[in-house]
């Protein structure tokens, strides 16, 4: 019954796209609709196939939400225009609240609450690594995809134990719990105590075939107990049949087989820069960004996800996983610059997954955040007499435009916060028509499983 109804909207909203806006649906008002990033028909009908996917990509913009969205779409390409994420054919949104302890609701969730409810399909607390709120580890969608038979993956530009991509390969108490050093806040899961290991420690034994991002220091700690106490966990990752490389062209030379690719000793380098938002009366005048200085022996975002795909491909087909991880953390820092670059950076991460669907239409794309933050776009002129008491920077649009971008979740020079709102979430491709309407980010677990036909919750 679901599925009918959605095929009756969908085929409404092809009727819409077949003879777009204007009096005699000509092809100026064809064109119009293209312009405005309307999805084609065929892309609409591939949507709402009700069947299981041979592949699936997710890609998690680290607290996107859509102030962070339509902040890089008017620096870059204005304000009528479209990213590659606006272009996705089915599109709603999710709620992302966390739960505490005793399965009460908290309504602003960090990054490990959400990516864990995405991740196994239940709530937790602020702070767990796929596990219930009383501790219980739960099987997370790389791993029944792993015991399924598909090639799995996670790409990131922070470290690979960091929130998001720890949650799909480790269960922890604590997120803190990276490294075998890093187990103070986690005595139940550390090796020592006969527990699974540090989140570094369980990504080697998660199954995962290509990992791929920062972190590289909480892979040069070294093990303290079982088979391989006294070596690092890097070694403990080649002796379990995994390349290990740290820079692009030693990337470009893996064959197939396991790959961990530690490309920073943390977070990946960003690739824009400029002035932080500040108080006013900083910051009034419109300036722009510029490229930041970084180290090219690190492969970007997309491609990293190019790469990930090319290793995945095979008969079975593959499921991974793609995290821009940096929108989040410049956003925190009140550094518009850096997260507009960010966000861009993940925008080209899109288009890669998207062009290999456009030549695999039996892959299932999702674009999605784990979620809000506190960028907001305010009015322009700020003025002795109206302006805002956080911080600000005023940047000129593509559109030669200005656009003030405003921070006010925290003090200026202190971290900004996360917000509890809802997020988008976008796909196209078998299942895609799961993601419609208002659902929950836990509800994305059984998008994925019904798409991979892997036993759901």
């Amino acid at each position: 019954m679901v599925l009918a109804a959605v095929t009756l909207v969908v085929a409404a909203v092809i009727v819409v796209v077949a003879w777009p806006a204007g009096s005699d649906g000509d092809s100026a008002g064809a064109d119009a609709a293209t312009s405005a990033g309307a999805p084609a028909a065929d892309d609409l009908r591939r949507a709402v196939i009700d069947k299981r996917a041979r592949n699936v990509i997710l890609l998690v913009g680290d607290g996107m939400g859509d102030s962070e969205i339509t902040i890089a779409r008017n620096y870059t390409v204005g304000a009528a225009g479209r990213l590659a994420l606006d272009t996705l054919p089915l599109t709603g949104s999710y709620t992302t609240y966390a739960v505490d302890r005793e399965n009460r609701p908290v309504y602003v969730t960090d990054s490990a609450a959400s990516a864990t409810g995405w991740a196994t399909g239940h709530k937790t607390y602020n702070g767990a690594i796929s596990v219930t709120p009383d501790g219980r580890p739960q099987p997370t969608i790389l791993e029944l995809a792993a015991k399924a038979g598909y090639r799995t993956g996670s790409v990131t530009t922070a470290e690979l134990t960091d929130a998001t991509p720890a949650a799909l390969a480790a269960h922890v108490t604590d997120r803190g719990c990276a490294g075998p050093g890093d187990m103070a806040a986690c005595p139940t899961n550390d090796r020592a105590n006969g527990g699974a290991g540090s989140i570094a420690e369980q990504t080697v034994h998660s199954g995962a075939d290509v990992l791929l991002g920062g972190g590289r220091q909480r892979f040069d700690q070294v093990v303290r107990a079982g088979p391989y106490a006294g070596r690092t966990v890097a070694d403990e990752a080649r002796a379990g049949g995994y390349a290990v490389v740290t820079d692009a062209a030693g990337l470009a030379a893996t064959s197939g087989g396991k790959v961990l690719g530690l490309f920073a000793d943390g977070t990946l380098d960003l690739v824009w820069t400029g002035p932080r938002a500040a108080p006013y009366p900083a910051n009034t005048e419109p300036v722009a960004c510029s490229p930041a200085k970084r180290d090219e022996r690190q492969p970007r975002l997309a491609d990293l996800t190019a790469r990930a795909i090319g290793l995945l491909e095979s008969d079975k087909g593959f499921f991974l996983q793609v995290e821009g991880g940096s929108i989040d953390k410049q956003d925190h820092a009140a550094n518009p610059c850096g997260q507009i670059g960010e966000t861009i950076e993940f925008d080209r991460a899109v288009s890669v997954a998207l062009d290999y669907a456009r030549h695999h239409p039996d892959t299932l794309v999702v674009v999605t955040a784990d979620h809000g933050h506190s960028s907001q776009i305010i009015e322009y002129p700020q003025t002795a007499e109206h302006h805002s008491p956080g911080a600000i920077l005023t940047l000129r649009t593509v559109e030669g435009a200005p656009m003030v971008v405003h921070y006010a979740t925290n003090l200026a020079g202190r971290s900004q916060d996360h917000t509890g709102t809802q997020v988008r979430i976008a796909a196209q491709g078998p299942q895609a028509y799961r993601v419609l309407g208002l659902t929950d980010q836990t509800d994305l677990f059984d998008t994925l499983a019904a798409a991979l036909g892997v036993t759901p919750r």
